[in-house]
Formats: structure tokens, C-alpha cells, sequence
């Protein structure tokens, strides 16, 4: 087994000491972050906002999670505001957020930290890795964040960071020991919450995958990348694996007045417990039945096109059909109004077949999975 590097203390200090001083001029206005300045003044940053904004922010963009983070605040201000909430209106105001066992996990991990912590989220990693949806990264942001602990915070940006600095060539993941050791070292006892952030700004606003601007970087002395005069080599990433194509039918029954028919998936697996117009059965592992043939109730259903959609582990192309139909909805399934469609808990890909069939538009693919 190869052992890890080891990294002095004085090279440690010297690199927070850097990273720091550049956070303090150039932190992000962020709807879930108290400024330095204020930190400094004894401010404290909110582990309930902190813990949202770090479940969002997983897989997502933070360009992304802004709407989202907003409704919910204003919605449950509060961990036990969100603890008390429908697990339904949960679901719609995640819809269109994507993987939506995290929307899931959120519900129950509120409603935990009520029963069980008093309503005060665990101030230890270890303590905070108990509850549901908070894995190893999630639960070292959050102590370190909102409670200052010395943790080591790697996320994708501080990856990029490292693996330029050290000139670490080691494919992911295999380099992830090498870059969480190197953290490890360099996080300060003082101000460790800031460093944590610091690492994660400077990889989204300074150290981008592409063209680094690296004049402006507080690391630059130090970094071995740069002095190789190729940053944009690193992180180096093993080849992806080509993902599976799977093809599926939706089908789109619509009212007189314009509802939309509606039902809700089981409440385990992918997409679990969102709406969506009724369809065949398609997995990540197996193709569902793409023809009028497998419509679920006879109609005079017209084929609309198709829409596609890529998953994280997967690509899906659906047939879209519609139909025009005026009765009672089968059991487990409700029409949705015009009025209403808009806040019901349909996952992106299912916004896409809605529109499809009633605009006639055929989709392609977008990059956000679910």
C-alpha cells in the first residue's frame, strides 16, 4: 500500500495564510454565507442554512440553487418549520432541482434533528454523518462551516485546487487520499469555517477548469502547475464509462379545459414519490415499450414526437403521445389544472413531455441529471 505524502506545518500556515487573506477581499455573496467581516465580529453562520444550501448544491450549480434556496427559506424559515412540513409540498418546491433522494433525505433529516437533537443540528462530524443524507463532504462542510470545526472540506473545486498545486497526477479518484491529506494539513485551527469556503471560491471564481486566472491567484508562488506551465491539465480523470441508452412512452391525456392527467410515482427508486403523466415502464436498466400499443387506457392517441433526457447514469429518449379525453381519472391518478400544473412535483423530464405534447416541440437533450 502506498503511503501518503506528509506536508509541514509551516507550509500548512503559509498556505491558509494566503487563501485567507485573498477570502477577506473577494468572498461570494452567497444567500446562505455570513461575510468574513461579519464572522470576524462574532457573527455565527446558521447551521440550518448552511446544511440546506450544502444538500442543494450537491451535483448542482450555484446558479441553481438560489431560487430554490430562497422559496424554502421563505417557505420554512426554520429546521422545525421544514421538519412540520407535507412531505408533498416538500416535493413540488424541489421539482425541477434533480435527484430527488436528496429532497427525501432533507424531509427526514429535519424531522430528526427535531426528535432527536432538540431541534439543534450535531456540532461533530461524526455526529452529523448520523443523520439521513449527510455523507462524509456534506457532514466536514457543515461542521466546519457552521460550527468552525477544523475539518477538511473537499468538494470538486477544492479537488481542482490541489491537484494543481501539488502537480498531482494521479487520475480521480484514485488521487482523493492524496488531495484529502494535503487539506487536512494546510486547514487552520483559527478560522477554519472561512478556509473551508475559501478553498471552494477559489476553485468556482479563480481556479475554473478552464483558462485559470491564474495572475489574480493568492497560490500562484507555490503552484506546481503553473510552474509547469500547463494548469489545465489537472484534475486528471479517468476515461467515463459510456452511458446506457434507454427508450421508454409517455402519454399525455388532457381535459376540455386543459388539465393535465397526473399520477405519482412509487415512493422508492428513481424519481420517487414526484408526479408524472402516466407511461411505460423504463428503468435505468431496461427499455419500457415505446408504441400507442401501450397506452395505459384506450384514447385516440397521437404521437407528439419524442423527448430526451440524460440521468446521471443514464440517457432516456420517450415517445410523447397525446390525447384528448373528457372523463373520471383512473384510480391513483388526479388532472391537474392549468392553474396548478406549475407547483406539482414533476421532475424536469416530465416538464419536458408536458410541453412536448402540448407544444409540439421536440426536446433535446440538457445536461442536468436527476
Amino acid at each position: 500500500m502506498t503511503s501518503l505524502p506528509t506536508y509541514s506545518t509551516r507550509q500548512a500556515d503559509g498556505f491558509a495564510e494566503l487563501l485567507l487573506a485573498w477570502y477577506d477581499r473577494h468572498a461570494r455573496d452567497l444567500p446562505w454565507r455570513v461575510p468574513p467581516a461579519k464572522v470576524a465580529a462574532g457573527l455565527r453562520q446558521d447551521p440550518y442554512l448552511v446544511w440546506l444550501s450544502e444538500i442543494m448544491l450537491q451535483q448542482t450549480t450555484v446558479s441553481a440553487v438560489r431560487p430554490y434556496f430562497r422559496t424554502f427559506v421563505e417557505k420554512w424559515p426554520t429546521v422545525g418549520d421544514l421538519a412540520a412540513a407535507p412531505v408533498d409540498d416538500v416535493m413540488k418546491a424541489w421539482a425541477g432541482l434533480g435527484y430527488y433522494s436528496r429532497a427525501r433525505n432533507l424531509k427526514k433529516c429535519a424531522e430528526m434533528v427535531v426528535s432527536q437533537h432538540g431541534g439543534r443540528f450535531p456540532d461533530t462530524e461524526a455526529g452529523l454523518r448520523t443523520l439521513p443524507g449527510i455523507g462524509p463532504y456534506t457532514a466536514a462542510a457543515i461542521s466546519a462551516i457552521a460550527f468552525d470545526r477544523p475539518s477538511a472540506v473537499v468538494d470538486g473545486n477544492v479537488e481542482r485546487v490541489v491537484t494543481r498545486y501539488r502537480a498531482i497526477a494521479t487520475p480521480l479518484p484514485e488521487a482523493k487520499p492524496e488531495i484529502g491529506a494535503f487539506v487536512a494539513s494546510t486547514v487552520p485551527h483559527s478560522r477554519p469555517g472561512d478556509f473551508a469556503q475559501a478553498m471552494m471560491d477559489l476553485g468556482a471564481t479563480i481556479c475554473t477548469p478552464k483558462r485559470p486566472a491564474c495572475v489574480l491567484c493568492p497560490l500562484r508562488d507555490g503552484c506546481r502547475a503553473l510552474k509547469a506551465g500547463d494548469p489545465e491539465f489537472y484534475p486528471v480523470k479517468a476515461a467515463k464509462k459510456e452511458k446506457p441508452k434507454r427508450v421508454g412512452a409517455a402519454f399525455v391525456a388532457v381535459r376540455r379545459d386543459g388539465a393535465v392527467l397526473l399520477r405519482k410515482r412509487p415512493e422508492k427508486g428513481l424519481l420517487g414519490g414526484m408526479a408524472e403523466v402516466p407511461g411505460t415502464d423504463w428503468t435505468a436498466r431496461i427499455d419500457g415499450a415505446t408504441g400507442a400499443e401501450a397506452a395505459p387506457f384506450r384514447a385516440n392517441w397521437r404521437p407528439k414526437g419524442s423527448i430526451y433526457h440524460v440521468f446521471t447514469h443514464f440517457e432516456l429518449e420517450l415517445s410523447v403521445f397525446i390525447a384528448y379525453v373528457d372523463t373520471a381519472p383512473p384510480s391513483g391518478h388526479w388532472w391537474s389544472s392549468r392553474a396548478t400544473i406549475h407547483s406539482e412535483a414533476l421532475p424536469t423530464v416530465m416538464k419536458k413531455v408536458i410541453e412536448a405534447a402540448i407544444e409540439g416541440a421536440t426536446q433535446k437533450p440538457r445536461r442536468r441529471p436527476e
